[in-house]
């Protein structure tokens, strides 16, 4: 397992990679909030330990921008702040949990396990199949019969999200929620542009097509 603690105190850090030996974790830390920014956007790791203040960019802004395309990495905020407007804003930017300075380092293993535990619990089957179209949800690759496509980010989540609930209508309302994180008016089209940028992709040709508008409502994933 993968975790990435970003602490700019370094004794603070080294205390934190300490308590977690007994898990065999491979341990990484990173002191700057934009170099974590940019990291996690390129990289997948297991578990991020987040500290809120630190240099660069702060910590609540490297939580909003990992979940904008990552909303499963279980992420442990660490912060100073214990005030409770604080927590629930670090709760609802995406955090899994939230401990305050000072803690004990055991306490904080055994939240790491208590989440590693939980997400094992709810590991879903890796591949996803639709007639020649394949996902793979570990690897993130997505293949149409031996081809590889190369998708974005969010356009990679679209589709796994309508490989999951093949046969249902999806609001359009869901999707926003869930690929961007935030609200926006009903009315834009970021949806419908992201939608038009998979089907060029996925689509086998104009007979065989896989992702159909359902007017008013939103979409349904199905082989045509």
């Amino acid at each position: 397992m993968r975790v990435l603690i970003v602490e700019d105190d370094l004794k603070i850090s080294q205390n934190i990679a300490i308590g977690l030996e007994p898990g065999n974790y491979a341990i990484e830390t990173l002191h700057d909030g934009s170099e974590a920014k940019i990291r996690l956007q390129s990289e997948k790791f297991d578990m991020v330990i987040l500290d809120l203040i630190l240099p660069g960019t702060d910590g609540l802004s490297v939580l909003k921008s990992l979940r904008e395309t990552d909303q499963t990495t279980p992420v442990i905020i660490l912060s100073a702040k214990n005030g409770t407007d604080e927590r629930i804003e670090g709760l609802q930017a995406g955090a899994d949990d939230y401990l305050a300075k000072p803690f004990s380092p055991f306490e904080l293993y055994l939240r790491v396990q208590g989440l590693f535990k939980r997400s094992l619990m709810h590991i879903e089957e890796p591949l996803l199949k639709c007639d020649d179209l394949t996902l793979n949800l570990l690897t993130r690759e997505v293949f149409l019969g031996n081809k590889k496509l190369e998708l974005q980010s969010r356009e990679f989540s679209m589709l796994s999200i309508f490989m999951k609930t093949q046969d249902q209508v999806i609001p359009k309302n869901l999707l926003l929620r869930k690929i961007w994180g935030y609200q926006f008016d009903p009315q834009t089209n970021i949806v419908d542009v992201l939608v038009c940028r998979l089907r060029s992709k996925i689509n086998i040709d104009a007979q065989t097509q896989f992702i159909h508008t359902i007017r008013g409502v939103g979409y349904v994933f199905k082989k045509k």
